[in-house]
């Protein structure tokens, strides 16, 4: 699998990752045997960048990611996780959450201050029984900006500074705050879900620009925004809530286009994400293994340059975004 550096920070990830918050049980439950059988036959099929986090799962994810990564070697793969919850149980039995499936009972508590990072740090690599984490990112500090700043980002600073991780970044679904974090801080990468896709270029105008000015690299998560351009039905997720109409109705035409040159939408979807230039890789969810053979599979087929002509004629994409073939 071809590999792209991450930004200027000397870290060099495989242009696809295995995302794991379906490893943790996002909207259904996943056993053991699957998470473990899905991280194992990515490795099989050459991707080396996998990320986790403490709130997939509330912990299940870094532990099933941890139990096949732990054979590996460590030299071999880029391991990436978050910051900004700790997972601590409560008084009494919690209630099922709306997200994730067949849990443990602990149960996420924002704490985004330079003590809690180092302990969030600590307790990860507990549940992932390594000795170190490649990439850090800031997780989805949306009401949290002062805090991440000046507690957050001063603890990974430090641990990057010390050599015990190698990049610090930011993790959202949103561009904006990415954007200010850019200007503040020196951070070296974002990993930004469902604001680049082709259902929202929103990164495209200011974030996208001063990560390339200043050598910040991008991952992209969430290129199939939630399940909407994997399979345009009614009743499908935007940004894990069901979609509107009015979105529903674009992705099915894309949908249509592709079909009609005999291409697959979820196929142009990860080659859209990929085209821009500063994107150094996306990374991909799936619960079974043979949800990641056929992501990756449809990650080759080819997608005809009449798929993208029409697409942009239609304008059913930013003018400005790069398409698959463009000039760089």
């Amino acid at each position: 699998m071809s590999r792209a550096p991450l930004g200027r920070s000397g870290v060099e990830i495989t242009r696809i990752g295995l995302g794991s918050a379906p490893l943790g049980g996002l909207f259904t439950p996943v056993s053991e045997a699957d998470a473990e059988a899905t991280i194992a036959r990515a490795w099989d099929l050459g991707v080396r960048y996998f990320d986790t986090a403490p709130l997939y799962g509330f912990g299940s994810a870094e532990r099933r990611m941890g139990a096949v990564l732990r054979d590996k070697p460590r030299d071999s793969f880029v391991l990436s996780s978050k910051v900004g919850r700790l997972l601590r149980r409560r008084d009494r039995p919690p209630r099922e959450d709306r997200l994730y499936k067949d849990t443990p009972e602990e149960r996420p508590v924002f704490d985004y201050s330079y003590d809690g990072v180092m302990r969030s740090v600590d307790e990860s690599l507990g549940r992932l029984g390594l000795d170190r984490i490649d990439i850090l990112y800031i997780h989805d500090p949306d009401n949290h900006h002062d805090e991440a700043i000046d507690g957050a980002f001063r603890a990974l600073d430090r641990l990057r500074s010390d050599g015990s991780v190698r990049a610090i970044g930011a993790g959202m679904n949103q561009h904006e705050m990415l954007a200010r974090f850019a200007q503040e801080a020196p951070f070296d990468c974002f990993l930004l879900a469902g604001r680049y896709s082709l259902l929202d270029q929103g990164a495209l105008h200011g974030l996208f620009d001063i990560c390339g000015a200043k050598g910040i690299g991008v991952v992209l998560g969430g290129v199939f925004n939630s399940g909407i351009l994997a399979a345009p039905h009614p009743g499908a997720t935007f940004d894990y809530r069901e979609a509107d109409a009015a979105l529903i109705a674009r992705a099915q035409r894309l949908d249509a286009i592709c079909r009609a040159h005999r291409a697959d939408l979820k196929s142009a979807a990860i080659q859209f994400a990929l085209a821009h230039p500063a994107v150094s890789g996306i990374v991909l969810g799936a619960r079974t293994a043979g949800e990641i053979e056929q992501n990756l599979g449809v990650a080759r087929q080819a997608v005809p340059a009449a798929v993208w002509q029409q697409i942009r004629r239609e304008s059913l994409i930013d003018a400005k975004a790069p398409l698959p073939g463009d000039p760089v």
